[in-house]
């Protein structure tokens, strides 16, 4: 299976089959690599991806300044240190999940809550986490 098709069909899916889907989502490699994403998902820069490991590396990190991601700043909540960052911005917010290789991001608006958006993007990350990905 492609990374895209992974995007595709696991984080862009119809959630709960409501008819309702993350905003955007990506799988980013630990480098900052692109290895698929929606194209709704934002340009970012390579500081926003460094900022983020290094989060996972020292929880905490991004907390006084905020999670950034294609110069969109989300307020950092409770996530679990080391495997998942959960970000808010007024109704939305992302869920980052990060596996021995790489990040899997969902971004989401209303009506989808934040507890979709963290099961859609931790069900793939456990996914390829245990495919030792």
């Amino acid at each position: 299976m492609s990374w895209q098709t992974y995007v595709d069909e696991h984080l862009m899916c119809d959630i709960e089959g409501q008819g309702q889907h993350l905003s955007a989502a990506a799988i980013i490699g630990h480098d900052g690599s692109v290895w698929a994403q929606s194209s709704t998902f934002p340009q970012f820069k390579p500081n926003e991806i460094t900022d983020i490991m290094k989060d996972f590396d020292e929880p905490g990190h991004l907390a006084p300044t905020g999670l950034h991601i294609g110069g969109t700043k989300y307020m950092v909540i409770q996530g679990e240190p080391g495997a998942v960052i959960r970000g808010k911005k007024g109704t939305g917010g992302i869920t980052i999940k990060k596996t021995g290789q790489a990040l899997v991001f969902g971004i989401y608006e209303e009506p989808v809550t934040p507890g979709q958006c963290n099961m859609v993007v931790e069900r793939l990350g456990d996914y390829l986490a245990d495919q030792d990905l």
